[in-house]
């Protein structure tokens, strides 16, 4: 009974730091369990991919971002932060192998095990926003509360994005930084005020005293350097755009102190050289183990000492040499200047893009009618993670390719600054200059404490719920089931049988998942100690948002060609398969239909794995015939065309029932298997006839 009075009466930050670590809890859970949406193909193909498929020798896609001769991407951190890992892991598996026969290598364990990596990296985001704001004396409950129950943590921080390990570094720098602001600010003032006791001090002995104070004052000129340039340089190695979330958070740690006696421009320029001289060492780390990888550069060359420039690569500048090309951002998709503003912004953040863009556009305003008194101090911890928003979002606008998770650094700094806004409303007290009855209005029925604090917390609460369970379990969350049964296919068929699978309207399926052993390279067998190769055994055709005719298209050319392949002296059999969204299955029988393909062509519906949601075959809602089947079962419907309704009946529960029913089975993934259909031989019993005369 005490127990239980002491928990309800908790002071609110300890209920505000109980319940972050029940979204951290749940942040860890959600790698097991797994989150089986896709968010986007570069979760896979910019890093897993390429990396479980050449240590297990497993048939993998390797994007044009790995092309050997103008790569894109560096390997050293995919390959620290996976690779190495995997070589561990996989030593344990063999252990457990032939100690208790249990199989720890599959499908799951190559979506689990780099998720779990890199979730614990996102917990790094947690503790450098605890440390600052006990360095700072802020609030930390409400803004771990706010870090750790956001769905850019909870979806994309639990994911092998690029971007995640970019928001990561971009939290460490920021911490860093925020630390040797603070440490200059006091060893200044320090610095300063003794200096000036000194000057006002008559006796040798209390100059003596203040001397010894003063030299025994810590070391704060070059804090943190040589972590600072480590991890600007590993960043650009990562994503080049980090050149424009870094750039403000370097600018202010070399400004730190300047306009003070004690920090001049000697200081700054000093801070300059000496960041690139240590940032040498890791630059020139990164340059030689992609150069080896990408075989510009062979150890043959390197001991005989034949080199030149053509012998290094520099992927960073490769990424941004193809990101220069509008054509080729183009066709990643082209969008307006404002949509990071307008859209990627609010969508991340909700209600705390609201009050970060109404803050910044409060500075500008007062900035631009001179009201410099009321600014933040510009060397302040404010105007550093102001700069560490807005100077980035501003450059990332410029770019005509804009996706949500460009934004995940600004995360950090964000929430920072706006966190506490959750349950003190939008602004505690009246922000304006002026006392104007529509200000005083807007300010009371929507700023104010009053209006808006009750409110945000829960809308934060629903939002990120909303979208956590969109992009973790719904969006594309076929894909990986997919490729669960496809892998089972595979290790089930007879042996002389090749698998084709074919795509439409989903996301490229990662082919590790589907756990074949690569065709490409050598194997070896441990039981007879010799390397052979496996012949190829699986094709995959993904053909986008290509239309239904021009899919049966490729349809029937796929399974003619096998056809003939199976009738030929191989006699080579096969499986073909169509994996499409469950709300184009209706289509597809009608494109069958028309195109006559039905009288030779059977679809048979294996499977159909619930929820998924493509937006690029997006569930029809309404407008759908009453005799209309629930698809993808259109196979077994008996009704259709036998319906005595002509129009829509009029609205009722009967009728929305089967609307909202048609609706949520169109959210799934069907998967047919394609078959020639074939007439089966006659027997044809030979008699012999006896004629018998009839007498006359």
């Amino acid at each position: 009974m005490r127990l239980t009075k002491l928990w309800q009466n908790r002071s609110p930050g300890d209920r505000h730091l109980s319940t972050y670590f029940c979204f951290a809890a749940v942040r860890l859970l959600l790698v097991f369990v797994p989150q089986l949406g896709y968010v986007h193909p570069d979760e896979f193909f910019q890093s897993v991919e390429v990396m479980t498929g050449d240590h297990f020798r497993l048939e993998h896609t390797r994007t044009w971002e790995f092309n050997n001769s103008l790569p894109v991407r560096s390997i050293v951190l995919p390959f620290a932060l996976l690779r190495i890992p995997w070589s561990f892991y996989e030593f344990i598996a063999e252990c457990v192998r032939a100690g208790w026969q249990l199989e720890l290598l599959g499908t799951y364990t190559y979506v689990v095990f780099p998720r779990l990596i890199y979730t614990l990296i996102s917990f790094s985001n947690d503790y450098c926003l605890y440390r600052i704001c006990r360095l700072y004396g802020l609030r930390f409950e409400i803004r771990l509360l706010a870090m750790g129950s956001s769905w850019i943590l909870l979806v994309f921080g639990t994911r092998t994005f690029s971007n995640s390990l970019e928001m990561a570094m971009c939290s460490w720098l920021l911490c860093l930084v925020s630390e040797c602001m603070l440490r200059t600010n006091t060893v200044v003032y320090k610095k300063e005020f003794l200096e000036e006791k000194y000057d006002k001090a008559e006796s040798i002995s209390e100059r003596v005293r203040i001397w010894k104070l003063k030299n025994s004052l810590p070391p704060h000129n070059l804090q943190h350097l040589m972590a600072m340039s480590t991890i600007c340089v590993a960043g650009v190695f990562n994503r080049p755009t980090f050149l424009l979330f870094g750039a403000p958070m370097v600018f202010f740690w070399l400004l730190r102190g300047m306009g003070t006696r004690t920090i001049t421009f000697r200081d700054f320029n000093l801070r300059i050289v000496l960041f690139c001289l240590c940032s040498l060492p890791a630059l020139i780390f990164f340059i030689f183990c992609d150069s080896l990888y990408y075989q510009h550069l062979t150890l043959g060359e390197l001991h005989m000492m034949h080199l030149s420039i053509d012998n290094f690569v520099f992927t960073p500048w490769n990424f941004i040499k193809a990101n220069l090309d509008s054509a080729q951002t183009a066709s990643h998709g082209v969008h307006p200047c404002y949509v990071h503003l307008m859209v990627n912004m609010p969508m991340l953040f909700n209600v705390l893009a609201l009050a970060s863009l109404g803050a910044f556009a409060q500075l500008l305003l007062r900035f631009f009618r001179a009201e410099y008194q009321v600014l933040p101090r510009f060397q302040s911890i404010v105007s550093l993670m102001s700069g560490a928003i807005f100077v980035p979002l501003f450059f990332l606008s410029l770019i005509n390719h804009q996706e949500p998770r460009f934004l995940l650094p600004v995360t950090f700094p964000l929430i920072l600054l706006h966190a506490p806004k959750l349950i003190t409303g939008f602004s505690a007290k009246y922000p304006f200059q002026k006392d104007h009855p529509l200000l005083r209005s807007f300010y009371d029925r929507l700023l104010s404490s009053k209006a808006s604090g009750p409110y945000l917390l829960k809308i934060w609460y629903v939002s990120n719920v909303v979208l956590t369970l969109f992009f973790g379990f719904i969006h594309q969350a076929g894909v990986y089931p997919l490729a669960a049964d496809i892998s089972h296919v595979m290790a089930t068929k007879p042996a002389a049988t090749h698998v084709h699978l074919i795509t439409s309207h989903i996301y490229s399926v990662p082919l590790h998942l589907i756990n074949i052993p690569s065709s490409r390279v050598l194997h070896f067998n441990r039981q007879t100690h010799q390397r052979y190769r496996r012949p190829r055994d699986f094709y995959m055709y993904e053909y986008g948002g290509l239309s239904l005719d021009s899919l049966l298209q490729k349809v029937k050319l796929i399974s003619g060609n096998c056809e003939v392949k199976r009738s030929g002296p191989s006699h080579l059999r096969y499986k073909l398969y169509l994996a499409i969204p469950a709300s184009l299955s209706a289509d597809l029988h009608e494109a069958l239909v028309q195109s006559n393909a039905s009288s030779y062509l059977n679809f048979e519906l294996l499977n159909v794995f619930y929820p998924h949601l493509s937006t690029e075959a997006f569930p029809r809602l309404l407008g759908r015939h009453p005799c209309d089947v629930d698809a993808p079962h259109w196979a077994h419907d008996d009704l259709r065309g036998t319906c005595a309704v002509e129009q829509p009946p009029a609205l009722s529960f009967a009728y929305l029932n089967k609307q909202f029913s048609s609706f949520v089975h169109q959210l799934g993934l069907a998967l047919y298997e394609i078959d020639v259909k074939r007439r089966k031989p006659r027997s044809v019993l030979l008699r012999k006839v006896s004629l018998t005369e009839t007498p006359a």
